[in-house]
């Protein structure tokens, strides 16, 4: 089906309407089609669990506790290498 545009904004409920049941609608300036309404698909695509099995691995010292100057850094006590740690001011 091809509707002009005063048409389109006119009727965009009804021809929404039509999208959903499967048809496919052109909208067209001056009889020229510049639009075309479709019907996306709205399920999203299901994707199987363990799918990338293998293709990852968890190192045996995840859990590990961090070396003392990484965790250092994250306590705000230092940074690693040496650097200096930002000071910031309280509002």
């Amino acid at each position: 089906m091809e509707v002009n545009i005063h048409e389109a904004k006119t009727h965009l409920s009804r021809l929404l309407q039509r999208v959903a049941g499967g048809e496919e609608i052109i909208i067209a300036r001056s009889g020229k089609p510049v639009a075309r309404l479709v019907s996306i698909n709205a399920s999203p695509t299901v994707r199987p669990l363990g799918m990338d099995k293998g293709l990852y691995r968890v190192p045996d010292d995840f859990n590990a506790p961090l070396p003392p100057d990484l965790l250092a850094a994250f306590e705000g006590s230092g940074t690693p290498g040496g650097a200096k740690p930002i000071k910031r001011r309280r509002p």
